[in-house]
């Protein structure tokens, strides 16, 4: 029986792993900018080199997120089972090798089976995996590391933007998915696979240690599956509503008016996101993460409301962009933080994994479902709706906040 001891506080609790989690920083802004973000910037180029629709290339693409979520699962059992940090040197050669197939790709078939195995790789090197490394390194500084590394991660979209517009100037989408292959293949792979030797080695050296180290979830065990379902009802609501406008937000800024300003304006998100963070590690720390999912959930679905209320007002734009930024950038850490905090660091990869593969599979169809609204409907209902489904997952989140006793506690 595991009780609660009072223990000397020591170095090894307290410090954050800072080369673990610059390490992953930099594979998380490579991995979100190469196999996410770039997508939207140069979709309309598949589109004319495949002779497809818009709506019909981003189809493929929610198809693959589908089956990315869907594999999410297997994924996080698979970090719990051999590493986080082993799936994540797996994951680094597997999303060259089909950026590769991607580039290559003589036919449409060839071309959406590519764009399926990109997404199952993101799974395995991106958040999902990133945070679960963060928790094998040490469980009781996890939550602290997690809010540093999306500090750095949140640059994906600021940089990955502007380069890939810039690059399509110049390259061929076939031509820029080369160059792509390359930063996964010999950077991240090279710095996941040391990261998998540093936490071998630690994990020798202290075993002892190590296995005492857990994190006590807040939700009582009777009530684990209701709040695994609300949780993730909760974050597969919020990641459609993000999904639907970050597949789509710089075209949609410039299809409302905005021209050339709206890669700047789209460029403001990440940013947006860098600052919510800073800004919840120096004043939120008296905020549970229930609380920071609320206050995400809230900044995002404000954001939409603002960009559906102004239009093509440039300050309005701005303030849209800013506002979902600020929102995604909290989503983030909750995601890392929310489940350790419910349901502790015991089979922390196999929750997040189910949880991954919820929100994933029901954000799939976000970036289709919203082209096609635009196209049918068009823009200012599609907002609206995004909204309502954004406003449930508040409904949601504020459930799960209720639901919770006191804030989780370390074991030995």
């Amino acid at each position: 029986m595991t009780k609660n001891l009072p223990r000397a506080p020591s170095l090894h609790k307290t410090s954050v792993p800072a080369g673990i989690v610059s390490a992953l920083g930099l594979t998380q802004v490579i991995g979100y900018g190469t196999l996410y973000y770039s997508f939207s910037i140069l979709a309309p180029g598949m589109a004319t080199d495949l002779d497809l629709t818009l709506a019909e290339v981003f189809g493929v693409f929610s198809a693959s997120l589908f089956i990315g979520g869907l594999s999410a699962t297997y994924i996080g059992r698979q970090m719990d089972r051999i590493g986080a940090a082993t799936i994540m040197t797996i994951g680094s050669a597997l999303a060259a090798l089909t950026l590769a197939l991607c580039a290559w790709s003589p036919s449409i078939a060839i071309f959406a089976v590519a764009v399926i195995l990109i997404e199952i790789s993101s799974g395995m090197v991106q958040y999902q995996a990133a945070f679960a490394a963060l928790v094998e390194s040490d469980p009781l500084s996890a939550s602290r590391s997690i809010t540093y590394l999306t500090l750095i991660g949140g640059f994906a979209s600021t940089i990955f933007w502007p380069i890939s517009a810039a690059l399509s100037v110049y390259l061929s989408w076939r031509e820029i998915y080369l160059v792509f292959a390359g930063l996964n293949m010999f950077l991240c792979m090279p710095l996941h696979y040391w990261i998998m030797r540093v936490g071998k080695t630690a994990s020798n050296a202290d075993l002892a240690i190590r296995t005492r180290e857990t994190i006590v979830g807040a939700i009582p065990p009777h009530a684990r599956r209701r709040g695994m379902i609300l949780v993730s009802f909760a974050f597969a609501l919020l990641g459609f509503t993000l999904a639907a406008i970050l597949a789509h937000m710089v075209p949609m800024l410039g299809s409302i008016g905005l021209g050339a300003a709206a890669v700047v304006i789209g460029s403001l998100f990440g940013p947006a996101q860098v600052l919510s963070r800073l800004i919840n590690m120096v004043f939120g720390k008296n905020l549970s993460p229930p609380e920071l999912a609320v206050l995400a959930a809230v900044l995002i679905v404000l954001g939409v409301l603002i960009l559906l209320a102004t239009g093509n007002w440039l300050p309005g734009a701005v303030a849209f962009a800013i506002c979902l930024g600020l929102g995604s950038g909290i989503n983030s850490i909750a995601q890392g933080s929310l489940p350790l905090y419910l349901f502790g660091s015991d089979g922390y990869g196999a929750i997040t994994g189910k949880m991954a593969a919820a929100r994933l599979a029901v954000g799939a169809g976000a970036p289709f479902v919203f082209a096609a609204a635009m196209e049918n409907i068009g823009l200012d209902f599609a907002l609206l709706a995004n909204a309502c489904l954004g406003v449930i997952s508040i409904a949601a989140f504020v459930a799960v906040a209720a639901s919770s006793r006191q804030p989780a506690t370390p074991t030995g």
